[in-house]
C-alpha cells in the first residue's frame, strides 16, 4: 500500500494558477511539508523561480538551486518533500523521467548541507506529483531516495482544509557558545570546512540533550498532547505552544575512543550567541520524541545555515569585509527573520543581514516562495529579545540547567591577521542567489607566530 498525502485545500488552487497562467510547456516547483510514519502532509507548493532567460526545458540545476534556498527558510519540522511537473498529456512518460531525476537531485543537495542524517526507520519515500496542464488531473508517486535503483510507488493525494491550523509549535532560545581552531596547515585553511568540522562534537551535545517542556520533563515515547484540551468550538483551531529548555548531559556519551591531540593552530573562530528556534508537529497522536528531534534538528540549521551564508557572502563581496592590513575586523550573522504563512498554523523564516531593511526580506520571500507579505508581518524582534539574554550563566545544581542572564548582546565576528584578508577565504560552494542569515557572535581569531 502506497502513502497518502494529506494536503492544504490552498495548495489546489494555486497549482491551477501557475498552469494557467505560467505560459510555458514545463512548469515545476516544490512541495513543503512534513513526514509521519502513518501519513504525510503538505502544506504550501512554490514555482520554482523564473530565470532571466525563459526556456520550455527543465532546467535541473536551477531547480535543485532553488530547493537548496528553499530549505533554508524551513522551520523545524518542515522539509521539502519533493517537486512537482505541470505538463501536457502527449509529454507524461517524459515528465516521470524528469520528475525521478528531480527528486533525487534535490534530496542529495539538502542532505548534503545539512548537519544530520535521517535515522534508517524515518520516512525516506519523496514525492513526485505529474499534473496535466490540460485537466489538471494529477498522478502522484512516491522514490524511496535511500536507494538510488528504487521504483516509482503510487500514492493517495487528497485535499484538506486547516490542516496545519493546530499544529502544535515548539521554540526555545539556545545560547551557542563554541570556539573551533583552525589548523595550521595551509592545505586545510578553508574556513567553512574547519567550522563544519568543528560543529560535529557540538552536533552530538545537542543530540543527547534532554528536554523540559512547559515546565515538565516528559517520557519521549510519550503522546505530545496529552493531558491538552482535544475539543475547541466549531470552525476554531487551537494551536499548543510549548516553550523547551534543553539540558546539557552530565557525562557526554561518544561512540568514538577519546585519544589526546595535539595540533599546531593558526587562530580559532568563536561562534558566540543566542538563536532562537521553531520547530512544528502534526496532531496524528505525535509522540515526544518526534517532536524534540524537530526542534534540534532547527538548532542545528540555523547554526550551520548562517555560518554557510557568511562564507557565501564573503566570496561574493570580498571588499565588504576586511582591508589589508587590517588588524581585527568583527562581523555579526545575520538574524532570523520570522513570517506567518497565510492558511496554516506555521511560519516561515528568512535572515537579515545588518545591512539590510525589510524590503529585502520581502523581495526574497516573493522570488523563493512566491508569497507577498506585508512589513508589518515580518517578526524582526525574537532575536533581539534572545540576543539580550545573553552572558553571565547561572546553573541549576542539580539539573544542569543553562540560564542565560539579561546584559549586552555580543555578536559574531571575524578577526583577521596582519597578513590574511578576506581574498585569501576558499569557500567550498557559491550560491548566487543570495539569502541572508543571523545575530550570534562569530570570531575568527588568528594568533601571529
Amino acid at each position: 500500500m502506497g502513502r497518502t498525502y494529506f494536503v492544504e485545500d490552498s495548495v489546489e488552487q494555486y497549482l491551477q494558477n501557475i498552469l494557467d497562467t505560467s505560459g510555458k510547456a514545463c512548469v515545476t516547483g516544490l512541495l513543503i511539508g512534513q513526514c509521519s510514519p502513518q501519513r504525510d502532509f503538505v502544506l504550501l507548493a512554490v514555482r520554482t523561480s523564473p530565470k532571466e532567460t525563459q526556456s520550455d526545458e527543465v532546467d535541473e540545476e536551477w531547480v535543485v538551486e532553488h530547493a537548496t534556498q528553499v530549505s533554508r527558510m524551513l522551520p523545524g519540522g518542515l522539509a521539502v518533500l519533493g517537486v512537482f511537473l505541470g505538463a501536457a498529456p502527449e509529454l507524461s512518460v517524459q515528465a516521470q523521467n524528469i520528475l525521478r531525476r528531480l527528486v533525487f537531485a534535490v534530496e542529495k543537495s539538502i542532505t548534503k548541507a545539512r548537519l544530520w542524517k535521517l535515522a534508517n526507520d524515518e520516512v525516506h519515500d519523496r514525492v513526485a506529483l505529474n499534473i496535466s496542464s490540460e485537466t489538471k488531473k494529477v498522478l502522484c508517486r512516491t522514490f524511496d531516495v535511500k536507494d538510488p535503483k528504487s521504483s516509482a510507488k503510487p500514492a493517495d493525494w487528497k485535499y484538506q482544509t486547516g490542516l496545519s491550523a493546530s499544529w502544535p509549535v515548539l521554540e526555545c532560545n539556545v545560547e551557542v557558545d563554541l570556539q573551533i581552531p583552525v589548523p595550521a596547515d595551509s592545505a586545510n585553511r578553508e574556513l567553512d570546512k574547519c567550522i563544519e568540522n568543528g560543529l560535529k562534537e557540538w552536533v552530538r551535545l545537542i543530540q543527547q540533550c534532554s528536554c523540559i517542556l512547559n515546565g515538565k520533563v516528559m517520557g519521549l515515547d510519550k503522546d505530545l498532547l496529552d493531558g491538552t484540551k482535544k475539543k475547541a468550538p466549531p470552525q476554531q483551531f487551537v494551536q499548543q505552544p510549548f516553550v523547551v529548555q534543553f539540558l546539557r548531559p552530565s557525562k557526554f556519551k561518544t561512540d568514538d575512543r577519546s585519544t589526546a591531540l595535539v595540533q599546531k593552530s593558526s587562530g580559532t573562530v568563536v561562534l558566540k550567541g543566542v538563536v532562537h528556534c521553531k520547530a512544528y508537529i502534526h496532531t496524528n497522536k505525535p509522540k515526544v520524541k518526534d517532536a524534540v528531534q524537530a526542534l534540534k534538528r532547527d538548532v542545528l540549521n540555523t547554526v550551520a545555515i548562517r555560518s554557510q551564508m557568511l562564507f557565501e557572502d564573503f566570496l561574493l563581496n570580498p571588499e565588504g569585509y576586511t582591508e589589508k592590513g587590517a588588524r581585527t575586523e568583527e562581523y555579526p550573522l545575520p538574524k532570523r527573520v520570522f513570517v506567518p504563512l497565510a492558511g496554516t498554523g506555521v511560519m516561515i523564516c528568512d535572515y537579515m543581514f545588518k545591512d539590510e531593511a525589510p524590503k529585502d526580506i520581502q523581495f526574497r520571500i516573493k522570488e523563493l516562495l512566491d508569497l507577498d507579505v506585508k512589513e508589518d508581518q515580518l517578526d524582526m524582534l525574537l532575536e533581539i529579545d534572545s540576543a539580550i539574554k545573553l552572558a553571565p550563566k547561572t546553573s541549576h545544581p542539580q539539573s544542569n540547567i543553562v540560564v542565560a542572564e539579561p546584559e549586552t548582546s555580543q555578536l559574531l565576528g571575524i578577526v583577521f591577521p596582519d597578513d590574511y584578508n578576506s581574498m585569501q577565504l576558499k569557500v567550498g560552494v557559491v550560491i548566487a542567489a543570495g539569502v541572508a542569515l543571523f545575530a550570534v557572535v562569530f570570531s575568527l581569531l588568528f594568533f601571529s607566530d
